[in-house]
């Protein structure tokens, strides 16, 4: 059997990271091979494994550690102490990527800033992702996906005026600027191929936030038009019988015409012919497919858009999506025996490469179960080791 080469395997990676946006991006990494070594603090760790009640194994191990953390070892390391900044120095020097996503300032303050960690190893690459970037007036904040998306216009928005305001309830921008990491990372890793020398990468919350709303920013920069996908007059989420369907009308010559159609009502794309139109009497649009997605269920009204190559889908829940076959056959989900927990499914890599599928090679660690091995496969000093842990 032909052994499987992992594309970043040889690669070392030592990562400060915790919570969401920085260990998503170190578990891709891990996933496409890299050795990824958790530094952690003793007794406490990533802050992810305090998030459900009394400290207990199980609730140090819990499933949303176990998310963010496949294919990783975890070191306990008192980072605050000269033994543990000399173990992390050494370890510096046999790596090739460090990762945080510390407040702004905090790794110059703890010593493992991209200046002081240069000199020890030239070829390091420094990644950091940060709430709004590393300089400007809002770097001395803390970064959490929430602030981002209300610092950045993407919780102004909204499908109608009359909803307020609200959270976006999964955590669009720390994987978004968890991608963002990797993508840098990669690209540090191509250049310093040709050049021999690392460099730092810098992402933020506040930054993948801006860059996701590209359309909408050229929009508004050249005419001051709110752009708005969500508001589109012929696209709505409505109603059924059993459920609810969302329909995109976009993308099509005529597509009140066929929504018109597909709902068995009379055409009203004479009376609202263009778009300016149809913006200006949405309500009654709405308002129409509404009372007719109202009569029937949401497999009729699918099938009868879909007839129409209409843009459509039912809306379901996470449960719904997991059971699907279609999550099953792109193989986003693993199923694995942790030692800890018992039997958990893991949501696998939306990447999937035909020479290296993802496997499980390491389960998400307990808290410093590595420590020692990386002791002894580093060489590092033992005595530190005591009085750093």
């Amino acid at each position: 059997m032909t052994k499987q080469h992992l594309p970043l395997e040889g690669i070392r990676v030592l990562d400060f990271t915790q919570v969401m946006m920085g260990p998503c991006a170190t578990q891709m990494l891990a996933d496409f091979g890299a050795d990824v070594i958790k530094i952690e603090r003793p007794g406490e760790g990533d802050l992810s494994r305090n998030f459900f009640g009394e400290p207990s194994e199980e609730a140090m191990n819990n499933a949303v550690f176990a998310s963010l953390n496949r294919n990783k070892r975890s070191v306990e390391i008192d980072t605050k102490s000269e033994a543990g900044r000399r173990m992390i120095y050494d370890l510096v020097a046999q790596s090739d990527v460090v990762v945080d996503n510390f407040r702004a300032g905090v790794m110059r303050r703890l010593g493992f800033d991209y200046d002081t960690l240069s000199k020890i190893n030239p070829a390091i690459i420094c990644a950091s992702g940060t709430g709004f970037g590393e300089v400007g007036p809002y770097a001395h904040k803390g970064g959490q996906d929430v602030l981002a998306q209300a610092m950045t216009g993407v919780m102004e928005k909204t499908q109608d005026p009359a909803v307020p305001k609200s959270i976006y309830p999964t955590t669009l921008c720390d994987y978004t600027a968890g991608m963002h990491l990797v993508q840098g990372i990669l690209a540090a890793l191509l250049a310093r191929a040709k050049t021999g020398r690392g460099q730092k990468v810098g992402v933020s919350l506040y930054d993948s936030m801006i860059a996701m709303q590209m359309q909408e920013a050229a929009q508004w920069s050249k005419h001051r038009e709110v752009l708005n996908w969500a508001a589109m007059p012929l696209t709505g989420v409505f109603d059924t019988t059993d459920g609810a369907v969302v329909v995109v009308g976009a993308f099509k010559p005529h597509p009140l015409r066929d929504i018109c159609a597909a709902l068995e009502i009379e055409d009203l794309s004479a009376d609202y012919p263009n778009l300016a139109s149809q913006r200006a009497n949405k309500p009654y649009l709405q308002g129409r497919f509404r009372d007719a997605f109202a009569t029937n269920t949401t497999a009729h009204w699918i099938k009868r858009l879909e007839d129409q190559d209409l843009l459509c889908a039912p809306v379901r829940s996470l449960g719904e999506a997991l059971d699907d076959a279609q999550t099953a056959v792109n193989g986003m989900l693993l199923d694995l025996d942790h030692p800890i927990l018992g039997k958990i499914t893991l949501v696998g890599s939306p990447v999937h490469l035909s020479e290296a599928p993802l496997v499980i090679r390491h389960a998400p660690p307990r808290l410093g179960e590595h420590t020692d091995e990386v002791i002894r496969e580093f060489n590092l000093n033992a005595v530190a080791r005591k009085e750093a842990v």
